[in-house]
């Protein structure tokens, strides 16, 4: 068994070192590098990218015109018939079958038409 005195130099011998580290800024600053660094690499390789691909697709969806073919996101192959004012299309999709569907689900344009002069 440890006497009381022994306890209290051997806590003290433990925190002295605790307390010296936590009074070094450097050390807290340290400390924090590698969690900067994984957000960093996270922004780089996941975040930026997706961020350019949802422009992109908006930008694919805002300059669609009547004519263009397009394939929806469930695989809907079909020409646009008429563009509405509310973020819908018309889509043909065989000779006499149309439906509508929401602009931002078009997936794909195959071929574009030329704009009217």
């Amino acid at each position: 068994m440890l006497s009381t005195a022994a306890f209290a130099a051997a806590v003290t011998a433990f925190a002295a070192p605790a307390f010296a580290q936590a009074a070094d800024p450097m050390s807290a600053i340290s400390s924090f590098v590698p969690l900067i660094l994984i957000f960093a690499i996270m922004y780089f390789l996941l975040i930026r990218p997706q961020q350019k691909k949802v422009k992109e697709h908006a930008k694919m969806v805002e300059a669609l015109r009547r004519g263009d073919q397009v394939i929806t996101q469930g695989g809907l192959i079909g020409k646009v018939v008429k563009v509405k004012e509310d973020g819908e299309l018309e889509v043909e999709l065989a000779e006499n079958v149309k439906v509508r569907v929401v602009q931002s689900t078009i997936a794909q344009v195959l071929s574009k038409t030329e704009p009217a002069k």
